[in-house]
């Protein structure tokens, strides 16, 4: 159900605008967001969690066939107050998406964000309350050649790919051996006071390129899940595991 009526308990983003061209043939008649997994659409999972987890205003950005989303929308009922963000006319990647939506979200609270296609054993409402108001993005040390710079104190301090050695960081000289290295999962939790930050930017760009360019600005700590589950349902071959892992949850 798609509601106007405000609230002062948790917001959410969902970012459900991708292509979903890992997913093809599916999503050349279907957004990624409406593909099934255990007899569900991947977007019903993700706003059932977000209801369990006690949210309330829940954003979900919309592009690739973006009707149906909008319609699915309407036409199911959550105990959310649902808004759409569309951006139809021009996709606008994670960074973007966000802030198109900003004037839908109330600035008193962080906007608890989470991808369409994330299973997980991930404790929303815990991860919610240990952000602390402030923006956090959770992590763990599953393998992964793109990792996340931290240092002692968890602050984000910058980026790394270990297959090139790409680093990425406000810091020119951060030696990446002697950050704290995690696994970014997809979900974070975005505090409003970072918007004007974005003013600058252009209509399109990505979240943690805009985290990594102001992480010396402003704290962005990261969270640790030691015990994380975490599927990503990227491609046609993940469907039948993720319909596996949603039932070992």
């Amino acid at each position: 159900m798609i509601s106007d009526n405000a609230s002062t308990a948790m917001q959410a983003m969902v970012f459900a605008a991708g292509l979903g061209t890992r997913l093809k043939p599916l999503t050349d008649r279907m957004p990624k967001a409406l593909v099934e997994v255990a007899g569900k659409p991947l977007l019903w999972h993700v706003l059932k969690r977000l209801e369990q987890a006690g949210a309330s205003r829940v954003v979900v950005n919309v592009h690739h066939f973006a009707g149906q989303i909008i319609s699915y929308l309407e036409e199911h009922s959550f105990a959310l107050d649902l808004h759409v963000s569309d951006e139809s006319s021009l996709l606008l990647d994670t960074g973007g998406g966000l802030k198109k939506a900003s004037a839908l979200f109330q600035t008193d609270r962080p906007v608890l964000i989470h991808n369409v296609d994330i299973l997980s054993n991930v404790d929303l409402t815990g991860f919610y309350q240990k952000a602390e108001g402030k923006t956090a993005l959770l992590v763990s040390s599953r393998p992964s050649s793109r990792q996340l710079l931290f240092d002692i104190d968890m602050r984000l301090v910058g980026w790394t790919n270990l297959l090139t050695g790409e680093v990425k960081s406000p810091y020119p000289d951060l030696d990446p051996d002697q950050c704290r290295r995690y696994a970014f999962s997809g979900i974070h939790a975005f505090s409003p006071t970072l918007f004007p930050y974005m003013q600058s930017w252009p209509d399109r760009f990505g979240i943690i390129d805009f985290y990594l360019s102001v992480c010396h600005q402003v704290e962005i700590k990261g969270v640790v899940k030691k015990d994380l589950r975490l599927m990503d349902v990227g491609k046609l071959d993940t469907l039948k595991a993720a319909e596996e892992f949603l039932h070992s949850l």
